[in-house]
């Protein structure tokens, strides 16, 4: 191979390694869950998205008693959403993946099916009014499967805002931590924002992600947030929370950990 095949194999490859702007969790697929219910709503959201800097977005669509998750209609949806919004945002797939006993159950037999982008990644929810039983075991188990679960929002959630230390436990376990962007600039009240701030002081936060559902309540923006997380905590942090540790995800990579 040489010639323009082997530069554009070059350029390509420099460009899927260089680290850039990615927001982990957001719902922007239309009409599958709580995210946008038009396909305009979602097409103004990756538009707004990549205005901010965002260059790939992966869409989590909730898997939940209410949302059934089926990849493969979700991914003729994501084709389809590409198509419309040209190549910026690039986009992929993931699941905003409720941990019910169900949802436990169908994750341990088939991990694949609800993982970022093919990767060994997996968002993970908790309940806001009960945790499961078997929540320490199931998680320990999937860190053993070499799945590291993704907790998301855990400074949102009413039970581990009361006990923070448990979601320390669950890092030093071998699980990551994202926290919403949006929490940081004062939108979701003082008790998440101090329990986002005292994660990031424990160092047990990894990820900065939108969880954006539409373009005006909770909109597709990592920039300010990242703003706060530079000032209080360093450039080397917010750049770690919003491009290395998302790069390394969707190259299916270990993150890095403080």
């Amino acid at each position: 191979m040489c010639g323009p095949q082997l530069i554009f194999l070059f350029v390509a490859w420099n460009s899927f390694n260089r680290e850039f702007v990615i927001d982990i969790h957001s719902h922007i697929l239309p009409e599958v869950d709580d995210g946008p219910k038009s396909w305009e709503t979602a097409e103004a959201m990756c538009r707004m998205a990549a205005q901010d800097g965002i260059e790939y977005m992966v869409a989590t669509p909730h898997a939940n008693e209410r949302y059934f998750y089926d990849r493969a209609y979700l991914s003729g949806l994501l084709g389809k959403l590409q198509q419309r919004i040209g190549v910026k945002p690039k986009l992929g797939l993931g699941c905003d993946f409720h941990l019910s006993f169900e949802n436990m159950q169908s994750a341990m037999q088939t991990p694949e099916k609800y993982c970022i982008d093919q990767t060994r990644y997996l968002l993970v929810e908790f309940n806001n009014f009960n945790i499961p039983q078997p929540m320490d075991e199931w998680l320990a188990q999937m860190c053993e499967r070499e799945i590291t679960p993704i907790i998301t929002h855990p400074e949102r959630n009413p039970i581990l805002q009361k006990s923070m230390e448990r979601v320390q436990a669950w890092v030093a376990t071998g699980c990551a931590v994202q926290i919403t962007a949006s929490v940081l600039t004062g939108s979701w009240g003082d008790r998440a924002a101090e329990s986002a701030q005292w994660l990031l002081k424990k160092k047990a936060v990894h990820f900065l992600a939108t969880d954006a559902h539409d373009i005006t309540r909770r909109p597709p923006n990592l920039s300010e947030a990242r703003k706060v997380v530079a000032k209080n905590f360093g450039e080397e942090i917010a750049d770690a929370l919003v491009e290395g540790n998302p790069g390394a995800v969707i190259r299916n990579q270990p993150i890095h950990k403080w």
